[in-house]
């Protein structure tokens, strides 16, 4: 055989259909292919979206289905920012099939998803948020027995260095600068300016007067690594028998739990109502959150409603609680104390640790949304929640088909089973990698002997 040489890439002038690169298939979107065209995905989300396009005349936009298929591909690939997800689009034939591309249609720009994120209101992605969650309801999956609550930190899409005072609007270097000149240095450099804020007593950053110029939205805060940046706080309520994210608002990141707990709850309620499981006065829906939730006027608000709580308790910092008179918050602390010291009390609190926090692991962490490349809340829970829908459809399709995400599948295809027969037994022997790590199983069948 004649060795055959490279001589460059000559471009064809005319190449036919049957000559065109064409995808072999992914397993796990070709099955999620399957299982939103069955529900009518792309009817449902252009009839939604129909009022906010012209009636007839207008430059063709990008459809709405392949808008939100390109966020779903950003949860299911792990990818933070949009010009990361068409660069994925593009680089890959299976993907362009999932996005329903012809042969010669282009991935859709960044610019594109930002202009489709633009003109759509916060309703409609509330809206598709709602269809998928109904989705994986008629399957089963939504229980609405029980919800646990949880918030985590998400970074903004802004530095702390592009602060400035709410009420003089002078940066944080113009206040050291001017501080330096006040104290007798006429012109200070930047090691004096380090220097000076260093010492200088009584420093620190509160949002009552700072605020950002770049997304005001965004609030200075603590992050789970200990670092401060500025940040939003989204939240989720999480069926804990299914792991299905029922509500996921994005609050600001300087409310407290016990001030957020309220709107979050009010959203999980319209999403449980929106599917049939409303929770009711005589048919309540039990809350399980850990201690910082836990105060006297939240726990008078939800008793006797549709929540029954199971909120950790705080240790009292003197060692016991005084009521000054208040018998309905004394009821209700109780009445919560009881509940928790309960055995199904205890099972629904290891639940709440294991089923929320793997929530926030899978839509923060491994989803790529730990940072977020908008700005604006509005904006950043636009793609929030469509991220969350993904995990939901996640859940969905690993109930139907095995697998949750693309990355599972690919692990779990990684494996070989061979069957030994013999004149006395069988033997079935399967290898396979699990975690990056060997594994090995053999499963020996021999008949009983008379």
């Amino acid at each position: 055989m004649a060795m055959r040489r490279d001589g460059g890439v000559q471009t064809e002038l005319v190449v036919t259909w049957a000559e065109m690169p064409r995808s072999p298939g992914h397993a796990f979107y070709d099955r999620l292919q399957t299982l939103l065209s069955e529900a009518g995905f792309d009817a449902f989300v252009e009839d939604t979206c129909k009022p906010y396009y012209a009636p007839r005349m207008g430059a063709p936009s990008l459809p709405p289905g392949r808008y939100f298929r390109m966020h779903l591909i950003g949860y299911f690939e792990g990818i933070d920012s949009e010009r990361g997800i068409v660069w994925r689009c593009s680089d890959s034939l299976s993907l362009r099939e999932f996005l329903r591309l012809g042969t010669r249609e282009k991935v859709p720009d960044h610019s594109w998803l930002s202009k489709t994120r633009s003109r759509l209101p916060h309703e409609v992605h509330d809206t598709v948020f709602a269809f998928v969650l109904a989705l994986v309801a008629e399957r089963g999956l939504v229980k609405g027995e029980r919800l646990g609550v949880d918030g985590s930190t998400m970074e903004a899409n802004a530095a702390l260095r592009t602060i400035v005072r709410r009420d003089s609007g002078e940066s944080y270097r113009q206040m050291l600068t001017r501080m330096a000149e006040e104290s007798g240095i006429k012109t200070p450099s930047i090691d004096d300016l380090i220097r000076l804020d260093r010492k200088r007593k009584g420093k620190k950053l509160s949002n009552a007067e700072w605020t950002s110029k770049t997304d005001p939205d965004a609030r200075i805060a603590k992050m789970k690594d200990g670092s401060t940046h500025l940040a939003f706080k989204p939240e989720h309520a999480v069926d804990l028998d299914t792991g299905v994210i029922v509500a996921a608002p994005i609050h600001a990141a300087d409310e407290g739990d016990t001030t957020t707990l309220e709107p979050t709850l009010a959203e999980a309620q319209k999403n449980l109502t929106a599917v049939g499981l409303a929770p009711t006065v005589e048919d309540p829906c039990e809350v399980v959150a850990d201690k910082g939730y836990h105060a006297r006027a939240v726990l008078k608000d939800l008793d006797g409603g549709p929540w029954t709580t199971r909120i950790a308790e705080p240790r009292p910092s003197n060692g016991y609680l005084r009521w000054h008179g208040d018998d309905d918050a004394r009821a209700a602390v109780y009445a919560n104390r009881s509940r928790l010291k309960s055995g199904v009390g205890k099972d629904a609190m290891r639940k709440r640790g294991e089923i929320v926090e793997r929530s926030f692991a899978h839509v923060l962490e491994r989803g790529g949304m730990r940072r977020t490349w908008l700005r604006g809340r509005e904006n950043v829970h636009k793609r929030y929640l469509i991220h969350v829908a993904g995990y939901n459809l996640g859940i969905l399709m690993r109930a139907l088909f095995g697998t949750g995400t693309p990355k599972e599948m690919a692990v779990l295809k990684t494996g070989t089973m061979f069957v030994v027969q013999t004149a006395n037994a069988i033997t079935f022997v399967v290898v396979a990698v699990v975690n990056a790590e060997p594994a090995l199983l053999v499963v020996a069948i021999v008949p009983k002997t008379a």
